[in-house]
This record gives structure tokens, C-alpha cells and sequence, in this order.
């Protein structure tokens, strides 16, 4: 039987999920280990499908203040992928990498916004390459677009944009963790639902 929500997923296909997040974690631990030059390892990430109201009650309510970063995601996989920043992951990497954090007005010039993009980039390619080596796959990814502010607005845009996908998203939380570092990681995505058939198909899961 093929997908229609979301909420047609079932354990297994949950699992293959949490083996993807499992995989991009631990390239996106080894890329950030190599951008800031210190070990980094990863918690085991936790999958689950949930709506918007859940993510905002997880990450701690609408009006925590959020460092968004929106991919979309083209070729045999279309979406999106979305991260959610803390600002205190922020500024440990903008100071590692820049030598100062992000500033408190939330403003961010250009330096600061080019090196958090870059992160983003870093890291949603070792998502979609994950996806892409265990499927065979071809997935390209838009530039970064990022935003600071409270989490309810930011998750207002992909609420709004990809409406039409679903009202539930693919929610994956883990940790990074290193010699002063332990951040925690929020990871939105939300591929429709075709392609995640060809996702489960292409792995040889059942629908």
C-alpha cells in the first residue's frame, strides 16, 4: 500500500529513517570535528513524526530564540530539510570559527552569516548523502536561507510553504558533544510523500 500521510510510516520504516539520521549524524560529526579542528561525537539520534505544536513544546515553547536554516531538497527526492539552532551552538561555532560570537541584537553580518551557511551546508550534505549512498538516489540541495528569531516563526515558513506535503514532519534530535561542546541538534524533514516511497522502495522496505 502506498504512503498518504505521514503517519502511514510504520516501525520499520522508522527505523530505516533512524538509520539514515544515525549515518548523516555521524558525517556531519566527523565534517564539524574537521571545521573546528577538536573531536566531536554524536548522540544516537531519536526519530519520530510530529506536528509543528509538538517540535515548538520540545524545543522549549514559541518564543525561544531559534537560528533557522531552510535547504529544499531537488531530483529524485523533493522537500525540505530545516536546522534548528540554539544560539549557544551558534556562538560556540561562530567563536571557533571567527574568534567572536554572534552579536546580541541577533543581527549578523556578512562574515558570521557565510560561516553559519557554510555549516548548514556542511551538514545537510551529510543527510542527503546518506540518503543518496543507501539508495542510489540523485538529490541536489538549494543554498541556505537562515533566519534568528523566536521559534514560532521560524517554523512558520516551512508550516506555510509545505503545506501541501503534510502537517507532520520527520522530527530528528540528537547531541553533539566535545571538549566544550554539548549542543543539541533539531532536525525538520519533510521529503513528500512520493519520494518517500522511492526512499523505502529503492532500500527494498515494504510500503
Amino acid at each position: 500500500m502506498a504512503f498518504e500521510t505521514y503517519e502511514d510510516l510504520k516501525d520499520m520504516h522508522l527505523d530505516v529513517l533512524r538509520e539514515i539520521g544515525n549515518i548523516g549524524s555521524g558525517n556531519a560529526a566527523s565534517s564539524l570535528a574537521s571545521m573546528l579542528n577538536t573531536p566531536v561525537n554524536i548522540s544516537v539520534p531519536a526519530v519520530r513524526i510530529l506536528d509543528y505544536e509538538q517540535v515548538e513544546e520540545e524545543m522549549g515553547g514559541p518564543e525561544q530564540m531559534i537560528v533557522g536554516l531552510l535547504l529544499s531538497l531537488e531530483g529524485d527526492v523533493n522537500g525540505m530539510i530545516m536546522f534548528l539552532l540554539h544560539q549557544d551552538f551558534a556562538n560556540m561555532m561562530l567563536t571557533s570559527l571567527l574568534g567572536e560570537p554572534m552579536p546580541e541584537s541577533g543581527e549578523i553580518d556578512e562574515m558570521c552569516y557565510s560561516a553559519i551557511q557554510e555549516m548548514a551546508n556542511i551538514m545537510a550534505a551529510s543527510y542527503v548523502n546518506a540518503i543518496a549512498e543507501m539508495t542510489g538516489l540523485s538529490i541536489n540541495i538549494t543554498v541556505p536561507s537562515m533566519c534568528v528569531d523566536m521559534l514560532g516563526a521560524v517554523l512558520s515558513v516551512p508550516a506555510i510553504h509545505y503545506a501541501n506535503i503534510s502537517d507532520k514532519i520527520i522530527f530528528i534530535n540528537n547531541e553533539f558533544n566535545g571538549i566544550d561542546l554539548h549542543a543539541p541538534n533539531h532536525i525538520l524533514l519533510i521529503p513528500d510523500v512520493d519520494s518517500l516511497e522511492k526512499i523505502m522502495t529503492n532500500l527494498g522496505i515494504e510500503l
